[in-house]
């Protein structure tokens, strides 16, 4: 079984943050994508759920 790969709006909505601030978390390297193609980037739903594990870890 292949992982599931998001769009860019789907993460969006996952995270419930703007566009802009999805492209700033995977520029910064805080959240993996994969480019398929030239223009069609995926973000991994494990790399999704690691950046939250992420997130709940170091508010705790």
């Amino acid at each position: 079984m292949s992982p599931k790969l998001l769009t860019v709006p789907q993460a969006m909505a996952a995270l419930q943050v703007s566009r802009w601030t999805l492209y700033a978390l995977i520029r910064s390297g805080e959240l993996d994508s994969i480019v398929v193609n030239v223009r069609c980037r995926r973000i991994p739903e494990s790399a999704l759920n690691d950046y939250v594990t992420r997130l709940c870890e170091e508010a705790a």
